[in-house]
């Protein structure tokens, strides 16, 4: 992190409005596009973004540098989403199945698609998962978190992680080759 951000954020510790405002300005756009892989509601997503900021202030303290602000950010910004998800009841208590079988990765890996395949179609198709996959493809693929913290983040163990995403990466290549093939859309 260069100098001039971390004087914006010892600024905002001291609740330093401008600051504030500027860091905002400088984050707000990449935390929207964020919230919108979660929330297909526009108005909903940017007032989850400004939760998300409310409560990135009012947590500044508890920031330490060991990641970029960003990062530390866009957790809150994922959780925030997440939460509100959860708060509406959608099927994200379906992520934690009774019977889960542990996926190997080393032979289940394989994340190749068709050359013609964009990531705007990826993009797109994740939205069409059933909501127990979608949220873990996303947060892995899209998001870059790795098991570990999508388990801490959805709430459920890291089988339940691996194992969704297995499923839910199987399903997104069916659709992607259906896709292709010009049988879908």
């Amino acid at each position: 992190m260069n100098l001039f951000s971390i004087d914006i954020i010892e600024a905002c510790k001291r609740h330093d409005q401008k600051a504030q405002l500027q860091l905002y300005n400088q984050y707000c756009h990449g935390m929207y596009s964020v919230a919108k892989r979660f929330i297909s509601n526009t108005a909903e997503a940017e007032d989850l973004v400004q939760d998300a900021f409310i409560k990135a202030f009012s947590k500044l303290h508890q920031f330490k540098g060991d990641v970029t602000f960003g990062a530390w950010l866009k957790r809150i910004v994922v959780n925030t989403c997440i939460d509100s998800l959860k708060s509406k009841k959608h099927d994200v208590d379906a992520l934690e199945e009774v019977h889960l079988k542990v996926v190997d990765t080393d032979t289940h890996d394989n994340w190749t698609v068709d050359d013609g395949v964009t990531l705007n179609d990826i993009k797109r198709v994740i939205e069409t998962l059933p909501e127990k996959y979608k949220y873990v493809v996303m947060l892995f693929l899209i998001e870059g978190y790795d098991h570990q913290e999508i388990s801490e983040i959805l709430n459920i163990s890291e089988v339940a992680s691996r194992t969704q995403l297995s499923r839910g990466k199987q399903k997104l290549q069916e659709l992607l080759k259906t896709k292709s093939y010009g049988t879908r859309y």
